[in-house]
């Protein structure tokens, strides 16, 4: 599924004008992004959480040319569903 699928799809559902959802929808993908880059984890009850994971510096080899390279320690969103979520889609049931 595409935005411009969850769109239409709102769209039918609500009645709400594409150009509301489209403007809804992005500035939900905003509001996330700019809140996990402040630190700021994000959690949706029955959903799941949107939060930040600290990932430890560690070395890498480029074995092309036999040489190693520190990866500095750095942050990574994550994403993790909640456990009603899951269930759902393991048994594949559908929302009305």
């Amino acid at each position: 599924m595409t935005k411009a699928d969850l769109v239409s799809q709102i769209t039918e559902k609500t009645g709400i004008p594409k150009e509301e959802v489209e403007k809804i929808i992005e500035s939900f993908f905003v509001t996330i992004k700019d809140s996990l880059s402040q630190g700021e984890n994000i959690y949706f009850r029955g959903f799941g959480s949107f939060i930040i994971r600290q990932r430890a510096a560690k070395t890498a080899r480029n074995i092309s040319e036999k040489t190693t390279i520190v990866i500095p320690a750095h942050q990574i969103p994550f994403f993790k569903p909640a456990d009603d979520f899951i269930n759902q889609v393991k048994e594949g049931v559908l929302v009305k």
